[in-house]
Order: C-alpha cells, then structure tokens, then sequence
C-alpha cells in the first residue's frame, strides 16, 4: 500500500474490525449468558438498555475531554483498552459481575469514539474524509459479520462452554492493542495544518446539521424493529438473525461505496440517505410480506451504511479541527438519543398496529423537516 495515509486508514479499521469481532460477537450470547447466571428477563433488558445508554450518554464528557486535554490517542487505548470487559466474562461467577464487566466494555465505546474519529479525520488527509470513514465502517462492518460468526464456532466446539468462549476472544483483543500501537506509530501525534482550524462554514452549521441529523434518524424505524416484525411473521427462528446478516452485508460495501462519491459530490451526498429513511420505515409499517420486509432491510442497511460514513465524514468539514472531539461527543450523543426516541415511537405503531394513517405522516414529517435543515448546511 503506497500511500502513508491510505495505509493509516487501513490500520485504524483494522483496529476496529477486531475490536467488533469481540464485542459485537458476544453480543449475541451475552444474553444466555447472563440467563445462565440466574438473571431474570428485566435484569437482561435492564442490563442491555444501561450498557446502551452508558454507551451513548458518556460520549459529549469524553469528546469535551479529547479537545480539552487534546489526548486522542490516550483516550482511544483507555476506550479500546476497556472491551478487555468481555474476555473478562470468563471470570464471572454472578451477574452482578458480568454486568459490571459488560458496562466496562459500554464504556470504553463512550470513551473512545469521539477522539477515534478525531484520529480518523486527521489521518484522511491525502486520501479524503468519505473515503477514510467509508473504509473504516466497511471493516468495522467485516468485524461485525465475522464475529457472531466466530462465536457461534466457539460455542460449538465448547459444548457450549462460556468461559472458553469469552476466554478465547483475549486472543484477537491482544491482536487489536497491538495493531493500535502501530496506527499510532504509522499516524503519530495529532496536529493540524492552519486551514484545518477553521470551518469551512458558520459554527451554526454544525448545531443545524445535527439537528437534521437526529431528526432524520427519529423517522427511521430501529434495526430491532425490523427483525421484531419479521419474527412475528415467520415460523422458523433461524430467519430473524439471516435477515440481520442481510443488514450488516449491505451496509458494509454501501459505505465504501458512498464515501468515495462523498468525497467526488460533496455534501449533497447526504441528501440520498435522508430520502432513502422513509422508504424501510413505511414498508414495515404497511406490510405483512416477507419478501416486502426483506426489501425494507435492504434499505435500511444502505442508509445505515450512509449513517455510518458519510454522515461522521461532513462532521470534519463544519468543525474546526481543535473542536472535533466535543463536536462527535455531541453528534454522537444526539444520535443515541433519538435512536432511543425512534425505537419507543415506532415501537407504539407495531403494538398500536397504527399503519400506514399514523406512520406514513409521522415517517415524511419528521424527514421533510431534516432535509430542510439539512439544505440549509449544504
């Protein structure tokens, strides 16, 4: 790989392919585990939504802490440092513990994605922004197909034994801190050249593209509701997870995809997936086909796939540079909350069955209102 900062990206997605082989492979069997230990269905619920929420709501303290003590890199060994919380399930005897490992883990994403994504931005010059957040959410996406995949093996080949399998996933967390120390070889210090210290627009313009940016993601149903209707409407349980797979298999290559055209279009790329939210919310809304559902995760995961790149990409375009990690604190922790939002109001509908005369009003309100803001920031 010729260019240095082409190679950066690279290693920095690496990083977090690895790091999603660990946790979002438990993912699927944190649940029975914690099931094993004696928790109850509220204790599991519970333990999720605070894992969640811990996730989402530490995010605006660490970016505001990234800039202020401009320690990027340090923050992103303590955050990718902290997922040792799920090989450490091994060692758990209770489920108070687990869930005190599990929050550890939810934690350390709160604390590293804002200054990872000020890393990231950084090392995209010469290579361009859409590009490099498209390369790093493809791998991210690799990660996060392989790893149930992977788990699902170990758990086999243990008889199901649950200390084994979280014990093995110290193997690529090793993996992964030792290919975070070469990114920060390969990248160094974070430091900006003069033209990186002013936005390229008003500051107004990052509180207005947030803004559209939650509201766009208030009026697209949640992945879980999805994979909620399509177990309600098939008989063998095996299909919900596939359908997932359908998800993460889309989102992976339209993120790359839509980062190179990022990069050629500009900000008016952002218009695509903004449109494209209406379109899986309205069909689980009005139809009980499978086939009209599968279509409906197909679309969801290109625009999550769109989420994922191209929407953290114009976050470096509006911000200064010595602000970025507040500015990812605060786009993130926007963006968890109106998932949050999204997930009790289009989860009303479904156990409403409210349908198309209350969902499709809602659905091209709420995403009319975010192009609008959305125009006003292109």
């Amino acid at each position: 790989m010729k260019s240095p900062a082409l190679r950066a990206v690279v290693m920095l997605g690496i990083v977090s392919l690895l790091g999603d082989i660990i946790y979002e492979g438990s993912r699927g069997l944190i649940p029975e585990y914690l099931r094993f230990l004696g928790a109850s269905a509220l204790v599991v619920g519970t333990v999720m939504g605070a894992g969640e929420l811990v996730s989402y709501a530490v995010r605006l303290a660490s970016g505001v802490l990234a800039d202020t003590t401009r320690r990027y890199w340090g923050l992103t060994f303590l955050g990718y440092g902290l997922i040792i919380g799920i090989p450490l399930l091994a060692l758990a005897h209770s489920w108070q513990l687990a869930l005190a490992f599990i929050l550890v883990e939810r934690l350390g994403k709160a604390i590293r994605t804002p200054a990872r994504d000020v890393i990231l931005a950084a090392a995209s010059r010469g290579v361009g922004k859409g590009k490099a957040f498209g390369i790093h959410e493809f791998m991210d996406q690799l990660g996060a197909v392989t790893g149930p995949l992977i788990v699902a093996g170990l758990v086999w080949g243990t008889g199901s034994d649950f200390s084994l399998v979280f014990g093995a996933l110290l193997v690529p967390y090793l993996v992964m801190l030792a290919s975070l120390i070469r990114a920060k070889r390969n990248i160094g210090e974070i430091g900006w050249e003069r033209k990186e210290r002013k936005a390229k627009v008003g500051a107004g313009a990052f509180v207005t593209y947030t803004a559209a940016v939650g509201l766009n993601t208030l009026g697209l149903i949640p992945a879980a509701l999805i994979l909620y209707k399509t177990a309600g409407m098939v008989a063998a349980a095996w299909i919900v997870p596939l359908v997932y797979a359908l998800i993460q298999i889309v989102d992976a290559p339209v993120a790359l995809l839509a980062g190179y055209a990022y990069d050629r279009v500009g900000r008016r790329m952002l218009l695509l997936p903004f449109a494209l939210a209406v379109v899986p919310s309205v069909l689980v809304l009005a139809s009980e086909s499978i086939g009209v559902i599968l279509v409906a995760a197909m679309v969801f995961g290109a625009v999550l796939g769109m989420q994922e790149s191209i929407y953290r990409a114009a976050v470096a375009e509006l911000v200064p540079a010595e602000k970025r990690g507040r500015a990812y604190g605060v786009f993130h922790t926007v963006y968890g909350v109106a998932l949050l939002g999204a997930g009790a109001m289009f989860g009303w509908m479904l156990d409403a069955g409210a349908g198309l005369a209350v969902g499709l009003p809602y659905v091209c309100g709420v995403q009319i209102t975010a192009i609008l803001l959305l125009v006003r920031t292109l």
